[in-house]
């Protein structure tokens, strides 16, 4: 069986920003063929790692080149794994189940282009990818979750759109199978963390409520693991553009200083 995180292919792939290069990298993963976008700065120099751990699930919420260049435009070398069963990697997406191994050995493909630090960054959905991450590994400096899911059981009850897919893949209802969904919940395990967690999220987030963010602050805070909160009453799942650009700045330096 080949090692988890060993890169089997890499293929260019068009960059929106002259100044990144981006690279599409095919790695395995639990013995699954696994696909992610790496960004790198084409100026010289050593950079941190930064891996992006995208929301949604399927085609909604991929990776988009423009975004994870965003993010290496702010000196960081940027992986972002699609998970198994997207963009024909092979497997299927569980929605954190077996596929947070696809977010755990894309550190090791980070590794192989960055310094030592290691930066995780979730959205939404990755919000929880972000947390397994940090919670199974003792390599990761940081961690941001940005509007971030860190309880399975609440997506299913707050996200009606959601649920044939969640109940298909889960393999029920909460209801039904409430052990499932708590297996996929990271709160009940963030003792063993040992990096610091910003967490980012708007008041007014109709996709992911802010009682997740409220919840991982309270588990957070049990477990003595040092976190920090930027909520805001006036913005919702998607921030304004500007505001989008200035939180990506402030992030990307919160991390540096871990």
């Amino acid at each position: 069986m080949m090692t988890n995180g060993k890169i089997v292919k890499k293929r260019p792939y068009p960059s929106p920003n002259p100044a990144i290069r981006l690279t599409e990298i095919t790695y395995m993963s639990q013995g699954l063929r696994v696909k992610g976008l790496l960004a790198e700065p084409k100026a010289e120099g050593t950079y941190d790692g930064f891996l992006y751990l995208r929301g949604g699930m399927q085609s909604i919420g991929m990776v988009r080149p423009s975004r994870v260049a965003q993010f290496a435009a702010q000196g960081f070398i940027v992986f972002a794994p699609y998970y198994r069963g997207n963009r024909g990697g092979e497997g299927r997406d569980e929605f954190a189940g077996a596929d947070r191994y696809d977010a755990v050995y894309a550190v090791d493909v980070l590794k192989q282009f960055c310094n030592d630090n290691i930066h995780v960054f979730g959205f939404s959905r990755g919000g929880i990818m972000a947390l397994w991450t940090a919670i199974l590994r003792r390599d990761i400096t940081s961690v941001v979750t940005w509007a971030g899911v860190s309880d399975a059981t609440a997506t299913y009850w707050e996200r009606t759109d959601m649920r044939r897919m969640m109940k298909r893949v889960i393999g029920g209802t909460p209801n039904r199978v409430p052990e499932a969904y708590d297996a996929r919940t990271p709160l009940f395990e963030v003792e063993h963390m040992t990096a610091p967690v910003l967490i980012i999220h708007g008041y007014r987030d109709e996709n992911v409520d802010i009682e997740h963010a409220r919840q991982l602050e309270f588990y957070l805070k049990d477990a003595n693991i040092s976190y920090e909160t930027w909520y805001d009453r006036r913005y919702a799942h998607q921030y304004p553009p500007a505001k989008n650009r200035e939180t990506v700045h402030a992030l990307c330096e919160w991390m540096k200083r871990q």
